[in-house]
């Protein structure tokens, strides 16, 4: 093994790596520079100098600063002081995200135009036959 490995032979018969090894290399190899030059090529593209550049409206961007100040004025939100106060909110929450699905279940299944329109099809059903 050491006899191959120092002389640059290969260990597997020649007959498996057959022709393509060669041209599979260089393949690899294309391939690669073909992605490197890619990975260099510049990727800012300057706009045309033909377009006016476009003008900011300094109100606008002072009122939508104005607005956004208190959002960067509040502090974060702490750490709870204990486990229980954390698992008080889990169950608060909790609590009202099932009420908040069990009405909305509740409005899917009392729906009153649903319920009015099977009505008017039996009357307009009932009314043909007669």
């Amino acid at each position: 093994w050491l006899k191959y490995f120092c002389s640059g032979r290969s260990l597997l018969p020649s007959d498996r790596l057959g022709s393509s090894a060669p041209k599979m290399a260089r393949h690899r190899g294309i391939a690669l520079l073909i992605v490197a030059a890619l990975c260099v090529a510049p990727t800012f593209v300057a706009p045309n100098r033909s377009q006016p550049p476009v003008e900011v409206d300094t109100a606008r961007v002072a009122a939508i600063a104005a607005g956004l100040t208190p959002l960067a004025l509040e502090q974060p939100a702490s750490a709870y002081d204990s486990v229980v106060a954390m698992l008080q909110s889990w169950l608060v929450g909790g609590i009202a995200l099932v009420l908040i699905y069990g009405a909305a279940f509740v409005a899917a299944l009392a729906n009153p135009l649903t319920k009015r329109r099977q009505e008017v099809k039996s009357e307009v059903e009932a009314m043909k036959k007669a």
